[in-house]
């Protein structure tokens, strides 16, 4: 039986509509498989860039407590210094007065290095003198504080005194080199038999 016009329209327009859902679910399952693939893509690329934060931050971490060991290694190192300096300055002076009781003053900010200073120096004093000495850190008469450092020491009554600040050494270097000072300063003086 011969199909009319009418049906073969019919049946091609269903054939189409066929064609077109097929097309439409294809399209739609390889939205899905792209959008599955771009999320797994994306959370791939999310955690490896996360790592690098994490690995970059580490490393950075690891530098940082580097830098502060080598940092209070310094400060440690500057620190044994001045205490090594200032108990050869109270020896220095110690040696000077030669007395049994030995007052010495500071800065007050310098205190707690000057008491550990004291406690090294003494039993180095009595092993080369031979002698005993009691050392007193006046806490009631501090040296200014706008000083540069160092200690004065005073004999138990105070009438000698031995500064061994960086000023009083500045000043003693001056009145040394005041002669040279005043011949480039003034030229040589004949008449001058004496240079100090």
């Amino acid at each position: 039986m011969a199909l009319s016009d009418a049906d073969v329209q019919k049946q091609i327009k269903h054939m189409m509509a066929f064609i077109e859902q097929e097309a439409n679910e294809k399209a739609e399952e390889i939205d899905a498989k792209a959008e599955e693939e771009f999320n797994i893509e994306k959370g791939r690329l999310v955690q490896t860039q996360r790592l690098k934060i994490m690995e970059y931050y580490e490393k950075k971490e690891k530098q940082i407590e580097q830098q502060k060991k080598i940092q209070m290694s310094n400060l440690m190192n500057q620190a044994r210094l001045k205490v090594l300096k200032a108990r050869d300055d109270l020896i220095a002076g110690f040696y000077q007065l030669l007395e049994p009781r030995i007052v010495v003053r500071c800065r007050k900010q310098d205190l707690p290095m000057v008491q550990t200073a004291v406690q090294k120096s003494i039993p180095i004093y009595k092993n080369a003198t031979k002698r005993d000495v009691d050392v007193h850190i006046d806490q009631d008469n501090f040296l200014p504080e706008d000083i540069a450092g160092g200690v004065e020491i005073y004999n138990s009554d105070g009438k000698i005194k031995v500064s061994n600040t960086l000023e009083s050494r500045l000043d003693l270097v001056a009145q040394q080199m005041m002669p040279e000072i005043r011949v480039a300063l003034f030229g040589a003086n004949a008449n001058r038999k004496f240079l100090d």
